[in-house]
C-alpha cells in the first residue's frame, strides 16, 4: 500500500528538518527524503536512474568534503598546539 504525501505533510517535515540541527540536513535526513522518493514515485514513471545515481554522487562527494574539512581542521588544531609547546624562535 502506497501512501501519498500531502503538501502539509512534506511542508511540516522540511521545517522540523531545517529548524534543527542549524539549517542544515545531514546523511539521515537525505536517507528519509530519499526512501520517501522511492516510496510515493509514480510506477508507471520511476525515477530515472541516472537522475537517482547524480544525487547520491553529489551526496557522496559532499560527505567527502566534510570528511576532509573536519580531519584539516583537526590538523590544523595540533599544528597550533605543537607551534605554542615549542614557541616562536627569536628573530
Amino acid at each position: 500500500m502506497t501512501t501519498a504525501v500531502t503538501g502539509s505533510t512534506a511542508a511540516q517535515t522540511t521545517t522540523a528538518s531545517s529548524s534543527s540541527a542549524y539549517n542544515k540536513l545531514g546523511e539521515a535526513d537525505f536517507l528519509k527524503l530519499l526512501t520517501t522518493q522511492l516510496a510515493n514515485q509514480d510506477p508507471t514513471q520511476p525515477v530515472d536512474n541516472s537522475q537517482m545515481l547524480a544525487q547520491l554522487a553529489q551526496f557522496s562527494a559532499l560527505s567527502a568534503a566534510n570528511q576532509t574539512n573536519t580531519s584539516l581542521a583537526t590538523i590544523s588544531g595540533q599544528i597550533d598546539k605543537v607551534t605554542r609547546l615549542i614557541g616562536t624562535p627569536d628573530a
